[in-house]
């Protein structure tokens, strides 16, 4: 048998059939490209509080297991967000652990996960890795709730979780909040949870942080990926203080690094900064959407995001177009039938959107 019959007979025997089968969460190669893909903000810290933040970092105790600094940074966070009395924080290593947890916490016999699509692919994800049951639900063709499909698949499914990114990712839009109401009532009374992904609050005019507490069953995920933090991977699940203590039985012990929580706590310190950044990347995403808007055949969605979604005559020979003049950006025509023909753009600094928006204009051509 040779060496590559050898291994695969291998991990036959030791690797679940259906990962075999799944593909890896793909991430572009973006080197010596202007990167506009992944939603990252864009802006590095001033030149004083890099310093400031190198220095501070050189202090952390990293032969110690982070136990006190991860108490701050629940602390710190649940200042800034201003957790409503009740309700208590747990950390993860960005958002993506929080919702493989959530999928381990509540692995119980027939349970299920419900989310609509196009959504966020790691519901799904943690889901099928789980052994859980995925359930998705279509948006309408202008990707919004289909609130009687949505009510449908939860009397029928009746899921332990139910996932609702708002905004949504990849379409960048807020549901509609009267579909939202209707479902997070109708999950309660069939005794599940709903979880809002609140991923890009930063650029959101609306935010479900403030209800938490006063519904027994509503969580909110947020990540300071979009806040600032790509690199130090925090995350943060808000609900009721009982239900938090249930699902953090499940997180594993010094799931946050040392580095990772200071850096965390020196970014919320200088919160004034990051909301400085957001704040111009909203009137980024303003002008983009008055460019594109004027760009004949580009059908531009609303977007309450750092992104905006796009659709374009030959989205594929679009998106390779626009590589090579050095723009990279998201073909999401693939990840569902809604999305035909969509690119996903990522609002960057002012100098990357107009390298952005030339490019797209040329490629259209």
């Amino acid at each position: 048998m040779s060496n590559a019959a050898s291994a695969a007979a291998r991990y036959a025997r030791v690797i679940r059939q259906d990962v075999r089968s799944m593909h890896a969460y793909a991430i572009q190669p973006s080197e010596g490209l202007v990167k506009l893909d992944a939603m990252e903000n864009p802006f590095r810290l001033p030149e004083a509080l890099q310093k400031e933040l190198g220095e501070r970092l050189g202090r952390v105790a990293i032969n110690r297991y982070p136990t006190r600094c991860v108490g701050d940074v629940i602390a710190a966070l649940s200042k800034y967000v201003d957790l409503p009395v009740g309700c208590k924080l747990m950390l993860g290593n960005g958002s993506d652990e929080l919702i493989s947890l959530l999928a381990l916490a509540c692995d119980i016999p027939g349970a299920s996960i419900l989310a609509p699509l196009p959504g966020f692919v790691m519901y799904e994800m943690s889901a099928r890795l789980q052994g859980l049951k995925f359930v998705g639900v279509p948006l309408t063709a202008t990707f919004e709730l289909d609130a009687e499909a949505m009510l449908a698949a939860i009397e029928t499914h009746r899921p332990a979780l139910t996932y609702l990114a708002y905004p949504n990712n990849p379409t960048a839009n807020l549901f509609d909040e009267r579909a939202v109401e209707r479902i997070v009532a109708a999950v309660g009374a069939q005794d599940g949870l709903v979880v809002f992904d609140e991923a890009y609050q930063p650029f959101s005019s609306r935010s479900w942080m403030a209800k938490v507490g006063t519904l027994p069953h509503v969580l909110v995920l947020r990540t300071l990926s979009k806040f600032g933090l790509a690199g130090v991977r925090l995350g943060y699940l808000a609900g009721p203080a009982a239900l938090i203590d249930e699902v953090d039985k499940v997180r594993p012990p010094y799931n946050i690094g040392a580095l990772n929580a200071e850096a965390t706590l020196f970014a919320l310190a200088h919160a004034d900064e990051f909301a400085r950044q957001a704040a111009l990347l909203r009137g980024e995403r303003a002008r983009l959407q008055r460019e594109l808007a004027a760009m004949p055949g580009v059908t531009a969605f609303p977007s309450e995001a750092n992104m905006i979604l796009v659709r374009v005559p030959g989205a594929a020979a679009v998106f390779q177009a626009m590589k090579a003049r050095g723009v990279l950006v998201k073909n999401v025509e693939g990840l569902h039938p809604l999305l035909a023909d969509c690119l996903r753009l990522t609002v960057g600094t002012a100098e990357e959107n107009t390298l952005m928006i030339s490019a797209l204009r040329a490629s259209l051509r």
